[in-house]
């Protein structure tokens, strides 16, 4: 009797963005492909955007399987940013052209997902490959979508702080007053409203 090997297949999953006053928060899913392994993955925040850069392309090409998917601003503002974080997880798995046998979700909480082996990881994105891999994609993607959002909103400068709240990020907001795209339940940016 032969094992499925469907059944083996183990996606990561984790986020970017939870932190920022605007725009998404994005996450990935990623199932590596264990004859092509990609060399020089680790959390995301620890690498360069130049390697991040060859990375996101590597795993792209290599991986057996993988997604992107988010949950808008509106969203965060609707449901708390945890529950935001978790529905674009949610909506990567369920983007997969696979189906894992087992996830590995960055973090202590899990998306609900009924038929899903799921474990969650505490900094999965230094342990494991697969998380390390979703880690990448979603900050990539994430990133891109602030370097369009600064061009619409230039005034903002979110090339340069990614939305994150830094203290250049606070003083435009107080300058130019909060944007369609900021999160308006995040404190800095209620208390502007």
């Amino acid at each position: 009797m032969h094992e499925n090997p469907i059944a083996t297949l183990v996606a990561g999953v984790d986020e970017a963005g939870r932190g920022p006053l605007a725009g998404s928060v994005v996450a990935a899913a990623v199932i590596l492909d264990a004859s092509f392994p990609v060399a020089g993955l680790t959390d995301s925040k620890k690498l360069s955007a130049a390697s991040r850069q060859t990375l996101e392309m590597k795993i792209k090409q290599n991986a057996r399987a993988w997604s992107v998917a988010e949950a808008s601003h509106r969203e965060v503002d609707e449901i708390n940013i945890l529950q935001a974080s978790l529905l674009a997880m949610k909506r990567a798995l369920l983007g997969l052209h696979l189906v894992p046998g087992l996830v590995l979700v960055d973090g202590n909480r899990l998306p609900s997902l009924e038929n899903y082996r799921m474990r969650a990881i505490v900094k999965g994105d230094l342990t494991e490959p697969c998380i390390s891999a979703a880690s990448i994609l979603a900050k990539q993607y994430r990133d891109r979508q602030m370097l369009e959002l600064d061009r619409l909103y230039p005034e903002y400068r979110f090339a340069q702080h990614k939305g994150y709240p830094t203290a250049l990020h606070r003083e435009l907001l107080a300058q130019h007053g909060v944007s369609p795209v900021h999160r308006r339940s995040f404190k800095p940016v209620r208390d502007m409203l």
